[in-house]
């Protein structure tokens, strides 16, 4: 029973992870489409966010109508700080795009991964073994090599890029432990969380991408393509929000960071390969160093975490040898006092 479990839980894992792979990579593919120049020109991502989550939220209130998903309790303050916290991640990703290089800004997205170690180190208590370490390290400059070009940097971008990095990392963490928290499943808390993304998001982000770009939302001439890769758009968005939730309350911020990197390769060979985007040595190189890196850290988590199950199971042992000692002290004891209620009845008569 328990290997049919385990092999149950194995597939929902990988079903998990694959749905965020080709969600978020088809997500990032239509985006491209929709908002570069040669595309649809729709340059206004803050706004394409609120309409993600309008329809994220759209499709949570209809799930909870049709009663395929439970609503529990989650205190509203704790809703709200978290949409500010995952507003803040969302804004401060696309002004540290826009004032930073490139290079720059894929260093900051590879810093989240020591960023989340360290904040649930201070907020959570949790350790990782060494192998684990090895194992980002190894991530980290895969990625570092095939992604960072020029590296240029400027004060606020500079800011912008610490808050974006600082307010992601917290948001994924706290993913997490607001489902443990509160016992509650990724999609419920998914769509308690998207009704606030989704009206702050929409109504401040027209004026978020006017100081981004110079353009204002109500002067884009929408097209029937331009309108069919929005809605393709906030599709793609739902199934990513979704998977993202199962992920993190499955693993960890941390494990979803590293592996989720699979997808910055996945995307990069896409591009190759329908956007004729440069595919150099550097790339493959780097790309080949960050899959070994995903490896051992799949490797080094299975190893941890049998040495957590191998220590339950010889604490649980070694409870179970102690009560038969006790029990064992009881009986002898017990004995003792009989013997010793005898020998004193035979003095007595």
């Amino acid at each position: 029973m328990e290997v049919e479990n385990s092999k149950k839980s194995s597939v929902s894992d990988v079903g998990a992870w694959g749905m965020n792979i080709v969600s978020s990579v088809g997500l990032i593919m239509t985006n491209k489409q929709l908002m570069s120049p040669s595309g649809f020109g729709f340059g206004f991502a803050t706004t394409l966010t609120g309409f993600h989550f309008t329809v994220t939220a759209l499709v949570g209130l209809v799930s909870n109508a049709a009663g395929y998903s439970a609503s529990k309790h989650v205190p509203f303050w704790e809703l709200l700080w978290f949409s500010i916290v995952a507003n803040m991640s969302i804004t401060g990703m696309n002004f540290s795009l826009m004032l930073n290089s490139v290079g720059f800004y894929q260093i900051s997205k590879l810093s989240m991964i020591p960023v989340v170690c360290v904040m649930e180190w201070i907020l959570h208590s949790k350790h990782y073994s060494k192998e684990v370490k090895m194992a980002v390290v190894v991530v980290v400059v895969g990625v570092g090599v095939c992604t960072v070009t020029d590296v240029k940097v400027n004060a606020k971008g500079f800011i912008c890029a610490c808050v974006a990095v600082l307010s992601t990392s917290l948001q994924q963490i706290s993913i997490g432990s607001l489902q443990k928290k509160y016992s509650i499943g990724s999609f419920e808390l998914l769509s308690k969380t998207a009704p606030i993304q989704a009206i702050s998001l929409v109504l401040a982000g027209p004026f978020i991408d006017y100081s981004l770009n110079d353009k204002f939302l109500f002067n884009y001439n929408l097209s029937y393509g331009a309108l069919f890769f929005i809605l393709l758009s906030c599709s793609l968005a739902v199934f990513c929000n979704v998977s993202q939730y199962l992920c993190i309350g499955r693993f960890s911020a941390v494990s979803f960071q590293v592996l989720g990197h699979m997808k910055t390769v996945c995307v990069l060979m896409l591009g190759w390969l329908l956007f004729d985007s440069e595919l150099t040595l550097k790339n493959i190189l780097g790309m080949s160093v960050a899959v070994v890196g995903m490896v051992v850290y799949s490797w080094a988590v299975e190893v941890e975490k049998k040495k957590v199950i191998d220590s339950k199971a010889i604490s649980h042992v070694k409870n179970i040898v102690s009560e038969e000692n006790v029990q064992l002290l009881k009986q002898s004891s017990g004995i003792e006092s009989q013997v010793k209620d005898v020998e004193l009845g035979k003095l007595r008569g």
